[in-house]
């Protein structure tokens, strides 16, 4: 169930107040970031993709395009900086307490 707020209930025992809403975003820096360099569908240019995170992403790709100096984007939940930038990207990611997988060669 997404988070909805909840304006009027059948349920004669429903009180307001026991009502959580939950929070679907975590902390950056519980999470597992997984880095990956691809080119499929992208005629030939290289691409880092950093998956698996949840949050704030559009944040987190300004910093990294800031970082890397290329252009970039957020898709499907994925962060895409354009070039080859897995080094920077990892080590950048570890100061802020995400650890790190990369995936694939």
């Amino acid at each position: 169930m997404k988070d909805r707020n909840i304006v009027y209930s059948t349920d004669p025992n429903w009180k307001k107040e026991e009502v959580k809403v939950q929070n679907s975003v975590s902390k950056l820096s519980d999470q597992t970031a997984y880095i990956e360099r691809d080119r499929k569908k992208r005629a030939g240019k290289v691409v880092t993709v950093v998956s698996k995170l949840h949050g704030n992403l559009k944040e987190l790709q300004k910093e990294l395009q800031k970082l890397c100096g290329s252009g970039g984007t957020v898709k499907n939940g994925n962060i895409e900086i354009q070039g080859d930038h897995r080094e920077k990207i990892a080590e950048y990611l570890q100061k802020k307490g995400i650890k790190i997988k990369f995936v694939g060669g």
